[in-house]
C-alpha cells in the first residue's frame, strides 16, 4: 500500500484528508448509519466528507457475484478490445462487460464500441466511455477489490449518486460528495451537495483513501 500525504494544497489553501476506517460493508448496511457511526464522531464544523463509489454501491446491493452473471457472446467479444489500465481490468473482463451491457443497453454499448474504435484510429482515448455513459465507466471488475467476497464480484456503479449525496448532506449537515477515484491520478465527483466539483476533485486527486485493503470508504476533508 502506497502511503499518501495527509496534507494537500489546493487553490492556495492547505487541506487535511482523514480516511475513516469501517468494517467490511455489505448490502445489509445503510450508508447514513455508517457515516453516523464512524465519521460524525470525528467531524468538526467546516469539515467535508467524501464517499467512495464502490462501497456506496455495495450498500445498495450492486455487487454481483461472478457465479451469477450469464456472460453473452457480445460481452466476450467486446471485452477483448478494452485497453488495459494499471489500476484494474475494468470492462476487459467478460463479466464486467456483461454488467455494463445490462446497465446501458445493447444498442448504446454497440454504438460506444463503434465510436471508440473510430476514436482509436484517430488517436483519441476515452470515446467509448463518453458514449457508453457513467454507469458503464463505474463498473468494477471482480479482480479490482482484494477483499472477500468482493474479489469475486462485479460491482456496478451506485444508483442515483447525486440524490444520495444530497440526502446525506441534508441528514448530517455536512457537505458530502460521492467520488470515483483511482491510484493513477484520477478523481471525479459523481454526486455532491454544497461542494465545488473542481475543488473536491483536486483535493482527492491522489486518492488518499487508497483502493486496496484499507477499508476506508469515507474521508474527512478539513482545512489545515
Amino acid at each position: 500500500m502506497k502511503q499518501k500525504s495527509e496534507i494537500i494544497e489546493v487553490f492556495g489553501q492547505r487541506y487535511q484528508r482523514i480516511p475513516v476506517k469501517t468494517h467490511v460493508l455489505s448490502a445489509e448496511d445503510d450508508m447514513l448509519a455508517i457515516i453516523e457511526k464512524y465519521a460524525l464522531p470525528l467531524m468538526k464544523e467546516g469539515d467535508m466528507l467524501t464517499i467512495s463509489e464502490s462501497p456506496l454501491a455495495i450498500t445498495q446491493g450492486r455487487a454481483v457475484p461472478v457465479s451469477e452473471i450469464r456472460v453473452s457472446f457480445l460481452a466476450c467479444l467486446l471485452s477483448r478490445f478494452v485497453a488495459k489500465v494499471p489500476y484494474g481490468i475494468g470492462l476487459g473482463a467478460p463479466t464486467s462487460m456483461q454488467c455494463a451491457i445490462e446497465e446501458t443497453g445493447v444498442v448504446r454499448i454497440l454504438f460506444a464500441a463503434l465510436v471508440g474504435a473510430i476514436g482509436k484510429l484517430l488517436g483519441r482515448k476515452g470515446d467509448f466511455y463518453r458514449v457508453a455513459g457513467m454507469q458503464a465507466a463505474l463498473v468494477d471488475a471482480a479482480t479490482t477489490s482484494p477483499i472477500p467476497p468482493y474479489n469475486e464480484t462485479v460491482i456496478k456503479g451506485p444508483k442515483d449518486p447525486q440524490k444520495v449525496a444530497e440526502a446525506l448532506t441534508e441528514a448530517t449537515g455536512y457537505p458530502i460528495a460521492v467520488m470515483d477515484i483511482n491510484d493513477i491520478g484520477g478523481s471525479w465527483m459523481i454526486g455532491g451537495s454544497k461542494l465545488d466539483k473542481n475543488f473536491i476533485e483536486a483535493v482527492m486527486k491522489d486518492n488518499p483513501q487508497g483502493q486496496d485493503d484499507e477499508l476506508t470508504p469515507l474521508c474527512i476533508v478539513r482545512k489545515a
